[in-house]
């Protein structure tokens, strides 16, 4: 049922679907009941997909209630803000940048959190407020402090909270300088995604202190991973735990340079160099592969573009627009035209990491995981002694 919208429209029958899934333990079913979703739902959201990368058309409480409704108590994300609050109309904007997130990996990631009583957690990403909300009923609102960068997303889960009788402490501002103020915090929980784990978060956890987060690669895909922080609070490593899509953390979004930039004025495809080769695409695009491959090749993001035959160019780019690179793909061909310029083969470089991890059995999630430290991220198969290994380096 996960992703659908539930016979029993409302808490009952969503939380019997999640407790069937396993998202919903025990001892997160009271929070569930005392803290309704509903409570920490606007008048007008856009109702996502299973996998969140979808929206439906906008719907009112105000006008339809029991359709609103049924969306709420569905196990899908809710998309309440979009464009940073510039979209203001009913249609859909560009890139959603606010949400309520999917009940099912809302209760995945409380679970991996792990919070015991007295514990102290510091979420980044207040959101609508519901997870927050949901802490606070399980450890007391005293032990909560949420963090939220938008000034009217930070009022509107205050006024949610309040609404719901909880009072954790919500703080506008950076979320990667943590909130110093309440530290040292048993646990840390992000619900945005991170392309860097902030030295702050470390330092603001005690010893053996625990970080959930979707952490995700510049290339593309994303993962859940769950850090134990070390006795300094200068490192932290853990295991990753389960696919994820989130919204991207503000301050750590990429610019994406024109493509003109790596042309520099020449036509294309200026001083490539042709080749071929035998790995299709497509092989290298699924969510998952994105992340192996960009854990592998730094700096380095990709497009796609399609045309009416159903062929693509697929391109890749350099971050300091030194380099690019473009592999054609045509349905039932076995051989494939690449195009690479610059001090790095980028597609040289995407084929050896997909080809590495192809090699290592293609290993899912639960066989990798991630160590943070002064030196910067290195994600690892099997232990930490084992790093993906990087096929190339910007310069």
């Amino acid at each position: 049922m996960t992703g659908e919208t539930h016979k029993e429209a409302g808490p009952q029958g969503l939380a019997s679907a999640l407790v069937a899934s396993g998202a919903l333990s025990s001892d997160w079913l009271p929070s569930f009941k005392a803290v309704p979703r509903e409570l920490f739902v606007p008048d007008r959201i856009w109702p996502g997909i299973a996998d969140g990368t979808k929206q439906k058309p906008v719907m009112y409480r105000s006008q339809d209630p029991e359709v609103w409704r049924r969306a709420v108590y569905s196990d899908i994300p809710l998309t309440t803000q979009w464009d940073d609050g510039d979209h203001k109309g009913d249609g859909l904007g560009t890139t959603p940048t606010s949400s309520n997130s999917m009940p099912t990996m809302v209760f995945s990631m409380l679970q991996d959190l792990d919070v015991r009583p007295g514990d102290r957690v510091l979420e980044v990403g207040a959101g609508t407020g519901w997870n927050a909300g949901l802490l606070a009923h399980r450890l007391g609102s005293a032990n909560v402090v949420t963090v939220e960068y938008d000034p009217d997303v930070a009022h509107g889960a205050r006024e949610n909270l309040n609404r719901a009788g909880l009072s954790p402490t919500v703080v506008e501002g950076d979320g990667r300088q943590g909130w110093p103020d309440g530290a040292p915090y048993d646990r840390i929980i992000a619900t945005c995604s991170l392309l860097e784990i902030p030295p702050a978060w470390l330092a603001q956890s005690v010893s053996g202190g625990i970080i959930v987060a979707p952490f995700g690669t510049e290339y593309g895909g994303e993962q859940i991973v769950r850090l134990t922080v070390n006795d300094d609070g200068t490192s932290a490593s853990g295991r990753f735990t389960r696919s994820s899509a989130f919204m991207r953390l503000r301050q750590q979004r990429t610019d994406r340079p024109p493509f003109e930039d790596y042309l520099r004025g020449q036509e294309w495809p200026a001083d490539a160099v042709r080749t071929t080769t035998e790995l299709a695409p497509p092989d290298t695009g699924g969510w998952f592969e994105q992340f192996v491959i960009g854990a592998a090749v730094p700096e380095t993001f990709w497009r796609a573009e399609r045309y009416d035959d159903g062929t693509y160019t697929l391109w890749l780019y350099s971050r300091d627009t030194r380099s690019w690179a473009s592999a054609d793909y045509e349905r039932g061909r076995t051989e494939y035209e690449v195009y690479q310029s610059g001090p790095r083969n980028l597609w040289d470089e995407v084929e050896a990491a997909w080809r590495w991890w192809d090699d290592q059995g293609r290993p899912g999630y639960d066989r990798f995981g991630l160590t943070v430290g002064p030196e910067g991220h290195t994600v690892w198969l099997d232990g930490p002694e084992s790093p993906v290994p990087l096929r190339g380096e910007a310069t």
